[in-house]
């Protein structure tokens, strides 16, 4: 049997979130392939989630003292690098590291601790898999692989086939986009500054924190209060609304393993701006315009201003944007790790 560990769905409107359901909808489309039967680690709202063909296992909180398996239990696959689930010695494991984001976002002090986490959970992998080169590159930097082979698994684009919904408030005029929950390593303060001398409005949709104060605080220095719209996470019929309607989308992420957003947004061939850090240009490509390195106000205004300029007189091609945010595919990411799954039974 193999089992895919759900635990951190219980955090949705997160990517952790988005990427296990969608491995575990593209398993069981594909379970034939695998030569063995799948098991689902959830929490207990999830049981029957993608299906009576599959099995369920609820998530308890012992199961962080002592995870019992059964002797058919081959393979597990854990989805979050900080997991404090893992299996008997027996069981083979495969290990997803989505990011070492604690790297750029967190004080340093704080970082000893979570590569002590994290070298415990490689040490027990048999399989390791990166979301991205850059997070790959982040493991290499600063632990130690004991020879082992990182592999690079990217991610999928998701596919909104519904229709979709307009917000109860709905935008008056152009917009600006973001999405992401509204913490600081998101640096969506950066943002308000692009609203000066236009009509643009700026809509950020997620997980709310105390962060937001952080970023009125920015939309009162220049004077754009009232075009700043932080919404609290959305549905997927409003958020690909947003996406597809938007004027732009920004994403100024200090700390990204990926960046399921960015490719969303190419896919509905949108102008699309980012931070030069982490795993963005990797994903962006030559499809997206950067933001300055340090962020220096005037000059991203400068840079947006440009970019817009140059994306309304044809300066990317737009369907090779969206060829390569089709390039990216859920289906094709889980049949990888349907092999990793059959290699190492």
């Amino acid at each position: 049997m193999v089992v895919f560990d759900c635990e951190r769905m219980k955090y949705p409107n997160t990517g952790l979130a988005v990427f296990c359901n969608n491995i575990a909808e593209n398993l069981v489309k594909q379970r034939m392939s695998v030569h063995d039967r799948l098991e689902f680690f959830v929490p207990s709202r999830y049981r029957g989630l993608w299906g009576e063909e599959v099995l369920y296992r609820p998530v308890h909180a012992l199961d962080q003292v002592y995870l019992h398996c059964n002797s058919n239990v081959r393979v597990w696959h854990s989805a979050f690098q900080q997991t404090s689930f893992m299996p008997p010695a027996r069981v083979k494991v495969v290990l997803t590291v989505h990011d070492l984001n604690f790297l750029y976002d967190k004080p340093l002090r704080k970082h000893r601790k979570y590569l002590s986490v994290i070298q415990k959970n490689l040490d027990r992998a048999d399989h390791i898999v990166a979301v991205s080169e850059s997070t790959k590159r982040d493991l290499l930097d600063n632990l130690n692989m004991r020879g082992k082979y990182v592999e690079v698994v990217y991610n999928g684009l998701n596919h909104f086939d519904g229709d979709m919904v307009p917000p109860v408030s709905r935008p008056k005029g152009k917009f600006l986009f973001s999405v992401g929950s509204v913490v600081p390593k998101k640096n969506f303060h950066v943002l308000p500054v692009l609203l000066r001398d236009n009509d643009y409005q700026l809509i950020i949709a997620g997980n709310r924190s105390p962060y937001e104060n952080r970023i009125m605080e920015e939309a009162d220095k220049y004077g754009v209060r009232d075009r700043v719209h932080i919404t609290g996470p959305v549905t997927d019929p409003v958020k690909y609304w947003y996406i597809k309607n938007c004027s732009a989308f920004l994403f100024p992420s200090v700390a990204e393993g990926f960046g399921l957003p960015v490719i969303e947004a190419m896919y509905y061939q949108k102008p699309i701006f980012l931070s030069d850090r982490t795993s963005l240009p990797e994903i962006g490509g030559s499809y997206a315009f950067y933001f300055d390195h340090n962020f220096d106000p005037d000059i991203m205004t400068a840079q947006f201003r440009k970019g817009m300029e140059e994306f309304a007189g044809g300066a990317k091609d737009l369907e090779d944007m969206k060829k390569h945010a089709l390039s990216f595919s859920w289906e094709r990411t889980a049949r990888r790790y349907i092999d990793i799954y059959n290699e190492l039974m």
